[in-house]
């Protein structure tokens, strides 16, 4: 038996978290004492919702897994809304979590109720909010891959205060495997006739997801074909800019 906020940071724990950006709010109080218990995960806290999401923003950047932000209700939810339009735009892999009112309190313009799929449906690769505190688990592991996974982006799960302080029997959720797009054996056969029919072909570097391992490849890529590299908008350092392509 666990408290809806024990669940929630036990997952997190299962998807590599290691610190959450924060602005510590009263509707997710169980979650922060689950979080000091656990004792694994550093609880940043930040001076405003927007630095926090532009914080978890830069740590997806930067590691390649999700920058977590956790946020209370609407003024919280709002102000966090620009770090979650970097992370659309940019295809930085980002989860939010937003503490909400008490699921008894929905539809009856609740201090600061807020609807989260109106809000950032257009910006978000996912957005849900866990209803049951037994699918706490299941929803953020949901995020987790909504987040990781095709193109990468951020994802939001709004949890209501009165499931994160239920006490219940609830397992962990193992996170489904992410599946990214990758060109078949065919795909690149077609790709070499192409540019071998080209006169001016260009190499265009952008997206989200590279490692050394990938500027590699892209470099190798390019030697061989001796073909030009350009950078898209704040993906110049993709490329050694000293490389000859």
């Amino acid at each position: 038996m666990r408290t809806g906020g024990k669940i929630l940071v036990d997952q997190l724990v299962l998807e590599g978290c290691r610190a959450v950006y924060t602005v510590p709010g009263e509707s997710f109080l169980a979650a922060l004492d689950a979080m000091f218990d656990v004792g694994t995960i550093r609880a940043i806290v930040c001076r405003h919702e927007g630095g926090a999401a532009m914080m978890a923003e830069a740590a997806g950047k930067l590691t390649g897994n999700p920058g977590v932000a956790f946020v209370t209700r609407a003024p919280g939810a709002t102000n966090a809304s620009s770090g979650v339009y970097v992370a659309h735009h940019d295809a930085t892999p980002m989860v939010l979590l937003v503490g909400l009112i008490e699921r008894g309190h929905e539809g009856r313009g609740a201090f600061q109720e807020i609807d989260l799929k109106a809000m950032f449906g257009g910006i978000a690769n996912w957005v849900g909010i866990a209803r049951e505190p037994e699918r706490i688990a299941e929803m953020l592991a949901t995020a987790f891959n909504a987040a990781r996974s095709g193109r990468p982006g951020p994802a939001v799960l709004g949890l209501p205060e009165d499931i994160l302080t239920a006490v219940v029997e609830a397992e962990d959720a193992g996170p489904p495997p992410s599946r990214l797009p990758a060109p078949s054996a065919a795909d690149m056969t077609k790709l070499k006739a192409k540019l071998s029919d080209a006169e001016r072909p260009l190499v265009l570097l952008g997206g989200a997801g590279w490692n050394e391992a990938a500027a590699a490849n892209i470099e190798k890529f390019a030697e061989t074909f001796e073909i030009p590299v350009a950078s898209a908008f704040r993906r110049q350092d993709h490329m050694d800019n000293r490389h000859p392509c």
